[in-house]
């Protein structure tokens, strides 16, 4: 139950929650004219509430996921006041490794996800600067000077986000608190919300506390998934932690949409049919160290370009895409059984233009399906994608990681993808065969030939007993992406 006292109670109304050096409860909005950093706890397998953590993934349950849908709208509603969010932050996965199999640590970006999608960003889609407002926020999770893990690529040329970094779990080179200084030492009014594990968490409040000399009773261990911690910091520079109780009761089931989805026909109309094989194909000759036994099924992310010419970018998906990646759980039931789910690194980055992002949305499209399933989810995170989707060497990289070397062999692989790039890494398996294989058409727009409306199509790639190949595109997802509704659902 949430105490406050009587006086407390009638200042928070009369003005949200402002700063005095004080620690309190809350059920007032926090001020929109102080610098407002909010804290959500993530679960993992050190600290969680019971049934919100898959022990053998280190996954969401979907428990954990009803969780994360229901705190969305405590955060809007609650804690911002329905005010659109400032900024988000959330942990670069690969910066904790969890369990015997080292998966990484998807909570913190599935927690702060349906969050991101209830806020709205106004951005550039056109030299003329005309700008098209999308029911979507970025979420920053990119790797800082010093934190990417090893063996983990680091960005190319040396070159790291300026400012769309997130946050590592052990605070490597003390990034985290340099992250949280930068926006403190600004002085920029408005609602910064950072996802991560308690420890990461903790670590970061016990930080801001001393070195600003705020003196805050802060929080001594972990309590549970219902306590959000706000530092708010009025613009006479004092400052008061402010903790809100969500007290939100997740159902145990996976989540049930508000309304079901309009369904589409397979195969999808916007690509061509393709059904290719290898095998008794003249002059074919089967790579030596090619896999055997694999089927590998490959999906776009969820709707990201709402705009007309498809031209908004902010990295992440919009609300409609939310719909589809919520959806695909039942969607794709009876039509593939993966055994394991891989997606590219939300850590990776680029700059749109306008501005620079992290690039978690094919990683959180699938995210749902892994978790309503309970599958290993994993990473690719050796070598970075880049933005070029008919560079070679990427797609070759691509194509030797998932069908040689025998990791993947005998196994059934869903992936989620950049779509310029499924094609390019296909064609890069094909041609691993010999001259006499025909490729896939990679010409544009868009580049990478897949086209900009298409969010369904699914492409299976099948390697036999021998290392034939085949290649086809019959399946879809089934949702229709005209139909989908603008705004994430609520919950």
């Amino acid at each position: 139950m949430i105490r406050i006292s009587v006086l407390a109670l009638v200042l928070t109304l009369l003005a949200g929650c402002g700063g005095d050096g004080s620690s309190s409860s809350s059920t007032a909005p926090l001020a929109a004219d102080n610098v407002n950093l909010i804290f959500v706890v993530s679960p993992d397998l050190a600290d969680h509430a019971p049934g919100d953590i898959q022990a053998d993934t280190a996954n969401l349950t979907s428990q954990g996921l009803q969780r994360s849908l229901l705190l969305a709208t405590y955060l809007q509603q609650q804690v911002l006041g329905a005010k659109n969010v400032t900024a988000i932050y959330a942990l670069a996965p690969m910066t904790h490794l969890q369990t015997a199999h080292n998966y990484p640590d998807m909570s913190p970006l599935a927690t702060i996800q349906p969050f991101a999608l209830l806020n709205q960003i106004a951005l550039p889609i056109n030299a003329t600067g005309a700008t098209y407002t999308a029911n979507s926020y970025p979420i920053n999770a990119a790797y800082a000077s010093g934190s990417v893990p090893s063996g983990v690529a680091a960005p190319t040329a040396g070159q790291y986000c300026p400012d769309c970094t997130g946050l590592d779990f052990n605070n490597t080179g003390r990034n985290n608190d340099t992250l949280v200084s930068g926006i403190i030492a600004k002085n920029k009014p408005g609602f910064y919300v950072f996802s991560a594990p308690w420890k990461t968490i903790s670590s970061l409040l016990a930080y801001i506390n001393s070195h600003h000399g705020y003196q805050l009773n802060l929080p001594a261990a972990y309590t549970g998934p219902d306590q959000i911690y706000a530092i708010s910091i009025p613009p006479s520079g004092s400052a008061s932690l402010v903790t809100y109780y969500s007290n939100l009761t997740p159902p145990a089931t996976y989540p049930a949409l508000p309304s079901p989805v309009a369904s589409a026909s397979c195969p999808n109309p916007m690509q061509a049919a393709v059904s290719t094989t290898t095998a008794g194909v003249t002059g074919v000759i089967n790579p030596a160290n090619i896999n055997t036994n694999q089927t590998l099924y490959i999906v776009r992310h969820a709707e990201a370009h709402p705009d007309p010419g498809y031209n908004f970018e902010d990295g992440n998906y919009v609300g409609a895409g939310q719909w589809r990646a919520l959806s695909l759980a039942n969607t794709l039931r009876g039509k593939i059984s993966p055994s394991q789910v891989y997606s590219i690194d939300p850590a990776q980055w680029y700059s749109t233009g306008a501005i620079n992002v992290s690039y978690v949305r094919p990683s959180l499209t699938i995210l749902p399906y892994a978790i309503a399933n309970n599958l290993p989810y994993s990473l690719v995170s050796s070598f970075a994608l880049g933005t070029n989707p008919v560079d070679p060497g990427v797609a070759k990289s691509t194509s030797d990681f998932f069908f040689t070397g025998g990791k993947f062999s005998n196994q059934t692989v869903l992936l989620a993808w950049e779509s310029g790039h499924i094609r390019p890494l296909i064609n890069a398996l094909l041609a691993s065969y010999g001259n006499n294989v025909p490729l896939l058409p990679t010409a544009g727009p868009p580049s990478g030939g897949w086209p900009h409306a298409d969010y369904d199509t699914v492409w299976t790639v099948k390697l036999d007993a021998q290392g034939n190949l085949t290649v086809d595109n019959a399946l879809c997802e089934g949702i229709d992406s005209t139909l989908l509704p603008i705004a994430a659902p609520q919950f």
